[in-house]
């Protein structure tokens, strides 16, 4: 059986699944058709319902309850780890309120942390997340939301940080931060990119969830080593810059959830209810 399987280029997401779909691990006769994706796009391939299994933002998780379900493993959660709203010099946090702000996609968890912070912001401008320090730096946006590498690399371009948004959930909430996970399909009908029906196989999610523990737990185990296929995909990034991505994303988060990941994500779900105006979270439900 051949999955449609999507995560980003990003060193945390390469080296969740590199033993994974480089069959380092068995894969217990799956095999997997990869889409590499910046988190926006992945987060609007959910929504339409393209892929069999994918990387997310939890900012879009109560978009797609109806249809995924989230897994236990190969998320990015913990403290310490949450965008930075950033700009090219000291600016009142009272005049966010009135300033172009950059940020990486509408669906993201950044947009929903920075929404948390900022409730009557509006001048919003959406793009990926890899052109955020330009429009800072170019006037574009007086003001970006940072996420991934750009934490480690905005102050050699000159960028002062206004607010850490992680540190502002955390005060708020006293949860981790719930920055993105995997969620598996379960909508009975053929998505686009994949005409079967994967769903309607009794324990496949579990045993999905299985595989990317058991994926993450190779790479744990050959770390500090970094993957030619991490490598590959990180765009010139210094290997230092790397494995301090991987240290940032990557902890026993992305191995399980717990009871404090999963509190976590429920805070989030109320969160977004009450930024939207919902009635109501969505019931979370997890494969372990």
């Amino acid at each position: 059986m051949t999955l449609t399987l999507g995560f980003s280029p990003c060193p945390n997401d390469t080296f969740i699944f590199d033993a994974l779909v480089n069959k380092k691990i068995d894969t217990e006769g799956l095999e997997f058709d990869v889409r590499l994706e910046d988190v926006e796009t992945l987060n609007q391939c959910a929504l339409r319902g393209d892929l069999d299994i994918s990387k997310i933002s939890y900012g879009v998780l109560p978009l797609v309850m109806d249809r995924y379900q989230l897994l236990d493993a190969g998320g990015a959660l913990g403290k310490g780890v949450g965008p930075l709203l950033i700009s090219k010099q000291h600016i009142p946090l009272t005049d966010i309120a009135t300033a172009t702000i950059a940020v990486p996609g509408e669906r993201t968890t950044a947009h929903l942390l920075f929404s948390l912070a900022f409730p009557t912001a509006r001048h919003k401008r959406f793009m990926i997340f890899s052109d955020i320090e330009d429009a800072v730096l170019s006037g574009k946006a007086d003001c970006g939301v940072i996420i991934h590498e750009n934490r480690f690399t905005y102050q050699q371009r000159g960028l002062v940080k206004l607010l850490d948004l992680g540190e502002f959930w955390e005060k708020e909430t006293g949860a981790p931060i719930p920055l993105g996970g995997i969620v598996f399909r379960r909508d009975p009908l053929p998505s686009p990119l994949s005409p079967g029906n994967p769903a309607a196989i009794p324990g496949l999610a579990l045993r999905i969830n299985r595989l990317i523990r058991k994926s993450l737990e190779y790479a744990f185990a050959n770390y500090p080593d970094l993957p030619e296929y991490v490598i590959s995909h990180a765009q010139e990034m210094d290997a230092a810059v790397m494995r301090k991505h991987i240290d940032l994303y990557v902890n026993n988060y992305s191995l399980s959830l717990g009871v404090d990941g999963e509190k976590a994500i429920q805070i989030l779900l109320r969160t977004f209810a009450r930024l939207n105006a919902r009635d109501k979270a969505g019931s979370l439900s997890i494969v372990r």
